[in-house]
């Protein structure tokens, strides 16, 4: 019987009926306390401590000064103080602030080689679905299932359906993997992937880098899926080499297995897109929104914080300024990523032109901190979501944008095209 790469990869981890085996847990600080708790109370610990591995990432950095002004990092430290002393109690292997190995949960997990294709993972965080760029079945899950997790390594999980996502073509300047993914959104809908898991397939998707791949996958959730695939290519071995040690198949979906629906993307016709407030579904054509005030850029978080959107932003920034009526904060995803940054000069082309750099963090993404808008203003940012109060204040105005887009904005103080600033690159 033909099978999707979803299909083979679930039934070779489904133990019993709608029971899957995890090969990976991540585990970050938000989620995780109740968690560790209800072992305490049940008299459980962690099942596989060796299949587990934390990190710090959302609250980060934090400040413990006792204030009222400074309350809500006061709290932030002790959920980072809280995981820390878990994982050391319970033989979890963590990378907390001040290693030279943290980052956000979702990016250091390919960079430190622990995800790897075939694998299924599941984290207590939505944009699990990261993972998938490396032809894993990666899902976020509840605080509830982080607890099963710990205690028996297995899911409970009904079976979504399969959908296909084809990318033919390929990207024009200025077009990133921000816009692909956009794209699907607003074909579909933010709910049109619901109970589903979709697979991205075509000669534009084996051309992608594996940033770009992640990217893409990352927001596989905001069109309502459970989550999003990639098969595993050579992309993915030589990235993966020096990283994993082990051998791993390189599985495909059948051409004539079963699926629920196929979408197909035309890149050749793809502009730039972003998705007005207050929706990833409200998708429409940059030029649509061209000129609208910008008062705050934010490019970073897990979706599009890599050496790719860091390189893409660099390259408007360079030799400018930001508009004085903005302001911009780069956060790289990692430390790793930040050093590379560090080294290849972007980060003092970044600073050069007034923008302000992060340490790793999921910061404003969720409205933690580290840029968060105030009311009235208007935000254009990398991150995954814009939902109403999402980032900061409820009153505020929030565009998802691509690396390139995003910088344009900080630089001319207004959604404008990228290439109004740079040519592309000659061919």
């Amino acid at each position: 019987m033909s099978k999707t790469l979803f299909d083979k990869i679930w039934e070779a981890h489904e133990v019993a009926p709608g029971l899957l085996y995890i090969d990976l847990h991540l585990v970050h600080e938000v989620t995780s306390p109740q968690a560790f708790d209800g072992l305490r109370l049940a008299g459980r610990r962690v099942r596989r401590p060796d299949r587990t591995l934390a990190t710090a990432d959302h609250n980060t950095p934090t400040d413990g000064t006792p204030t009222a002004a400074r309350i809500k990092d006061e709290l932030s430290r002790v959920q980072v103080e809280t995981l820390e002393r878990n994982c050391e109690e319970l033989g979890v292997p963590i990378y907390s602030l001040g290693s030279p190995r943290q980052g956000i949960v979702h990016v250091i997990g390919p960079e430190l080689g622990v995800t790897q294709p075939g694998m299924t993972i599941v984290c207590g965080d939505s944009h699990t679905s990261t993972h998938g760029a490396f032809g894993e079945l990666a899902f976020g899950v509840g605080t509830s299932e982080v607890e099963h997790a710990l205690a028996t390594q297995c899911m409970v999980q009904n079976k979504p359906r399969s959908m296909r996502v084809r990318y033919e073509g390929a990207l024009g300047f200025g077009v990133t993997a921000k816009d692909l993914i956009l794209a699907v959104i607003a074909e579909i809908g933010v709910g049109g992937a619901t109970n589903a898991v979709l697979e991205f397939v075509g000669e534009g998707a084996r051309a992608l880098t594996i940033d770009e791949r992640m990217a893409v996958a990352n927001m596989a959730v905001e069109a309502g899926a459970e989550t999003g695939m990639f098969a595993a290519d050579e992309r993915t071995r030589t990235y993966l080499s020096g990283r994993v040690k082990r051998d791993w198949e390189e599985l495909h979906s059948d051409e004539d297995a079963e699926i629920a629906r196929e979408v197909q993307i035309d890149l050749n016709a793809l502009a730039p897109l972003v998705a007005a407030p207050h929706s990833p579904g409200n998708v429409v054509p940059l030029a649509d929104a061209a000129g609208t005030p910008v008062e705050q850029v934010y490019i970073g978080n897990c979706a599009n914080g890599t050496i790719t959107d860091l390189r893409q932003a660099a390259a408007i920034f360079r030799g400018r300024s930001v508009h004085p009526r903005a302001r911009a904060v780069i956060v790289p995803a990692t430390q790793a990523i930040y050093r590379q940054a560090l080294n290849e000069g972007l980060l003092e082309t970044f600073v050069a032109a007034g923008a302000m750099v992060s340490t790793p963090t999921c910061g404003a993404c969720f409205g933690g901190g580290m840029g968060v808008p105030a009311a009235g203003e208007t935000a254009v940012t990398t991150t995954n979501r814009n939902f109403r109060g999402r980032m900061g204040s409820p009153d505020a105005s929030v565009y998802l944008a691509n690396a390139y887009v995003a910088a344009a904005a900080a630089v001319a103080g207004e959604l404008i095209d990228p290439g109004e600033l740079i040519e592309a690159p000659a061919s």
